[in-house]
């Protein structure tokens, strides 16, 4: 295939994944909020609810590894194409209980279970996959565009699956998120996944699981600088938690604000991401990503302890509420300058026989943190101020990055970045003598002026 004709199809596929992102993100969000307000409604229990939430959790912590390791072993066309076809069969066999059965909290629970198996093959398949749909200069797009459909469905998900729920049936609303399903499916099915791959070794089927997890593990320790950016977005994704566990705590529980208030509040980090990641689609690529991840890490690290602000000093209800919705739009916004760089370099970087597993294992630890740290951080708001354990979780993660990603280690992957310095320093250095030569000029003609002014023999006009 011609280059030409390369550009075109991964233009094609720039925009499918896109289109086919987007409405599965939606479909999840939509079909995750309505189960939960179906649950809700006919128990009112909330460990039911948290129970569901549990099940959509532990089979991707359990999964994760084994997902990343066929990702690496069979074509990953098959493997987004057999895990998007498992999770449009597990909702229509729900929709097929509820036909011939009333639905029951057994039955949702089950399909929960079937359909986050599916979810986890395909979305890690597809995450490995990006560099080898479209080009080199065209993976910042694409991880933006991601980024875009995660901020849509985030916004979208509970607007319209609120507006399902309430307006038609349960049937109904399963059988519009199995079309949904559907059209990504059958866009899916039309893109070439093989159109910038490299030698990759499929099928090395003589190799146990073990052996191939530790493989992956192993390719990590030859990757210093991945292992430690994957350290860090462990950390963060830990501590973060204090934030997502707090946040509410915060304003419902310490600061009495209004219910209406903290949609809006919530709606606020979504907006953040989504006017970040087109900024990010339309921008050229970033120059120096780690670099520029670091920067971004810092910064939320830093916006961590500013939560805590409004509870030391006494805030109005007015510049509450404005302080809030900055912090979360801010949030939002530093979130993606973080992850989509971080996203960049594990394309880029990770060698494509080993992506799948580096994907697999980053997956499985960041979910497996996240109830860790909602359990930890749960009880700590209930016996320690939430002003210290904002501010201490802020110094822990400045003092993390500043120790794991060192300026030497950045200078070490980006030997160039010291003469892009020094060529600024320089040009700068010149810029200020060129206007102390201008300054220098203009003093010496005022000075001569004054003199032919105060020349009795000077000819006057």
């Amino acid at each position: 295939m011609s280059e030409v004709m390369k550009q075109r199809q991964a233009t094609y596929h720039l925009y499918t994944f896109l289109v086919s992102k987007m409405i599965s993100s939606l479909g999840a969000n939509v079909y995750s909020f309505g189960m939960s307000m179906f649950i809700l409604s006919i128990t009112g229990s909330a460990l039911s609810f948290a129970a569901n939430l549990i099940f959509s959790i532990l089979p991707r912590i359990f999964l994760s590894p084994i997902a990343g390791i066929l990702t690496d072993r069979l074509p990953r066309k098959a493997v987004v194409l057999v895990g998007q076809g498992g999770v449009i069969l597990s909702i229509t066999g729900l929709l097929a209980y509820s036909v011939f059965f009333d639905l029951s909290i057994t039955a949702i629970y089950a399909t929960t279970v079937f359909y986050t198996i599916s979810s986890t093959f395909s979305s890690i398949a597809f995450s490995a996959s990006i560099s080898n749909l479209v080009d080199q200069e065209r993976i910042q797009k694409a991880m933006s565009f991601n980024q875009i459909s995660l901020s849509v469905s985030g916004i979208g998900g509970p607007i319209v699956g609120g507006m399902l729920f309430g307006f038609v049936s349960m049937e109904m609303f399963l059988l519009i998120n199995i079309i949904s399903y559907l059209i990504a499916f059958l866009l899916e099915s039309t893109m070439n996944f093989r159109l910038y791959t490299k030698d990759r070794i499929e099928n090395k089927n003589e190799e146990s699981m073990i052996q191939s997890f530790k493989e992956g593990l192993g390719y990590l320790k030859t990757k210093p600088v991945i292992s430690r950016l994957l350290l860090v977005v462990l950390w963060l994704n830990l501590f973060f938690t204090s934030v997502s566990v707090g946040t509410n705590f915060i304003l419902v529980g310490v600061l009495k604000m209004e219910y209406s208030l903290i949609g809006f509040v919530e709606a606020s980090g979504a907006i953040g991401m989504l006017l970040i990641s087109v900024y990010f689609a339309a921008r050229s690529n970033v120059k120096y990503p780690l670099l520029f991840s670091k920067r971004a890490v810092l910064g939320l690290s830093i916006l961590v302890g500013t939560i805590a602000i409004p509870l030391i000093f006494k805030f109005s209800g007015s510049l509450l509420f404005v302080y809030f919705l900055v912090m979360m739009f801010l949030f939002g916004s530093l979130s993606v300058l973080t992850n989509t760089p971080i996203g960049i370099m594990m394309q880029k970087d990770v060698d494509e026989n080993y992506r799948g597993r580096v994907f697999g294992i980053l997956e499985m630890m960041a979910m497996g943190l996240m109830p860790i740290g909602s359990l930890v951080f749960g009880m700590l708001y209930d016996i320690v101020p939430a002003e210290i354990i904002l501010i201490v979780c802020s110094v822990l993660l400045v003092t993390i990055t500043l120790v794991l990603l060192p300026p030497s280690l950045i200078k070490s992957v980006y030997p160039e970045l010291e003469v892009d310095n020094y060529v600024k320093s320089a040009s700068v250095k010149n810029a200020e003598m060129l206007v102390k030569k201008e300054l220098a000029n203009e003093y010496r003609d005022d000075i001569e002026k004054q003199k032919q002014l105060s020349n009795p023999t000077t000819i006057r006009f």
